[in-house]
């Protein structure tokens, strides 16, 4: 596993425990403020994750499929997946 998929890892472990954190927050009734604070954490951290995973993607396979004449198959599949991250 190479340096972003294991940072990747990690953070969505990370973003795993505040999902934990969160549901236990809510089971207790904790005020709402700070319920939602720990839920814009872990968006953080997800959206962390993804940029990571999406890195590692241009990094390796997208430089790969340009190699072998097939790289705007992968840019498609890039920005496709770009519009999905910015709700576009």
């Amino acid at each position: 596993m190479n340096g972003e998929k294991e940072n990747a890892l990690k953070t969505l472990k990370i973003a795993k425990g505040q999902i934990e954190a969160t549901i236990k927050m809510l089971e207790e009734e904790r005020y709402c403020v700070d319920v939602s604070n720990q839920i814009v954490a872990t968006q953080s951290l997800l959206k962390k994750a993804n940029l990571l995973i999406i890195k590692q993607h241009m990094n390796h396979c997208v430089m790969e499929a340009f190699e072998h004449d097939k790289g705007s198959e992968k840019i498609d599949e890039v920005i496709d997946l770009l519009s999905k991250v910015i709700g576009k």
